[in-house]
């Protein structure tokens, strides 16, 4: 196993530089990480060919996440609660909460301030433990984007000599709050964003999703079958995704969480994407109840990533492990879970995601 190069990546306008590491495998496998946003940067493996290529929606420049592509949350840790806060308020004990809008009406993704949009402090773990990885380190102030309680975060990402890419969020508070952490991945397997995603083959662990308002709040529990969601024989994500069906109209495509069969808090599958022409695979793997399928939708063209790939819609779709969306304001979601999103003081919060890469025949 190689060890951990470490770089200058930039400078923040605060004045704060930030670091990259370079992760790899003896496989050809090779992950990238940053301080901004404790994130994915870029993540490059060989094809049934040997030919090295991206599978990673990035960027090399810490000033287009600055500029642009933060919006996207391009590879980011995401916190302190993933997905959408219901017209940003919540309730806790007798206190109520408000949150930044800023996916109107709701709250997104921490607020615009939140773990994406701040430097954590990276640590090579090279020679530590025998592992190949980074932890990245995040204080939160109380109050910070609203949430209650100071908190402390690590987001300790490992490199397995056999395809493995592990994510293990901890986070330790000194009040009651909600935590619902993910990373923010957008995986093009074919050639990292360069071409469309819809050609990729999908099959979650799923039998239910969640039907949303027209706010894309959940609301309902439903059956996959029948739907355009069913994808539980595996199809190419294109296949129904022009479906005349009202869901997909209000969100543009896939922007849907669904309901993992296993819902405990033990490590289990919850996707395997894969795309033919390549032969490239990805198994998802996460201690959540769920995951978020998100197609690409608002992609526009307007980014241009690695190699000058220029990410047009749907050039790659996201795979968000995670508890239910607004699960805060509503306890049905919420018991969808082994635990609430509640998290006490004293009480450990954990979170694993883990990505296995391999070449199909």
């Amino acid at each position: 196993m190689a060890g951990v190069e470490t770089r200058r990546w930039g400078t923040l306008p605060d004045g704060q530089h930030v670091q990259l590491f370079v992760l790899r495998a003896p496989n050809g496998l090779s992950v990238t990480l940053g301080e901004y946003g404790a994130r994915l940067l870029r993540v490059q493996m060989p094809d049934r060919d040997g030919v090295p290529g991206d599978l990673l929606l990035g960027h090399p420049d810490l000033t287009a996440y600055l500029e642009q592509q933060d919006a996207l949350y391009f590879g980011a840790t995401v916190g302190r609660v993933a997905n959408r806060t219901a017209r940003g308020r919540f309730e806790l004990g007798e206190q109520q909460y408000q949150l930044a809008i800023n996916n109107p009406p709701n709250h997104l993704h921490g607020g615009p301030g939140g773990f994406h949009a701040v430097r954590w402090e990276g640590a090579a773990l090279d020679g530590d433990e025998g592992l190949n990885g980074v932890t990245f380190h995040y204080h939160s102030p109380d109050g910070e984007e609203g949430y209650p309680g100071a908190v402390d975060v690590t987001a300790r990402y490992t490199l397995g000599g056999n395809g493995w890419l592990s994510l293990d969020c901890r986070v330790s508070t000194d009040a009651p709050t909600p935590l619902n952490l993910t990373n923010h991945a957008y995986w093009n397997l074919a050639d990292g964003g360069a071409s469309s995603v819809l050609d990729h083959t999908l099959l979650p662990s799923a039998t239910q999703f969640l039907a949303v308002d027209d706010t894309a709040i959940p609301d309902t529990v439903t059956e996959v079958q029948g739907t355009p969601f069913d994808f539980r024989a595996g199809k190419p994500l294109r296949q129904d995704l022009d479906a005349d069906n009202a869901q997909l109209r209000g969100a543009g495509g896939y922007d849907h969480h669904f309901v993992l069969l296993n819902g405990g808090r033990g490590l289990k599958q919850a996707a395997v994407l894969s795309d033919p022409a390549s032969g490239r695979r990805m198994e998802v793997w996460t201690t959540e109840n769920g995951v978020q399928l998100y197609s690409g939708n608002f992609l526009s063209g307007s980014v241009v990533g690695w190699n000058g790939a220029r990410y047009g819609k749907h050039a790659a779709l996201c795979l968000e492990t995670q508890q239910a969306p607004d699960a805060v304001n509503q306890p049905e979601l919420d018991r969808l879970g082994a635990a609430s999103i509640i998290v006490q003081p004293g009480q450990p919060y954990h979170t694993r995601t883990r990505w296995h890469f391999s070449v199909m025949e």
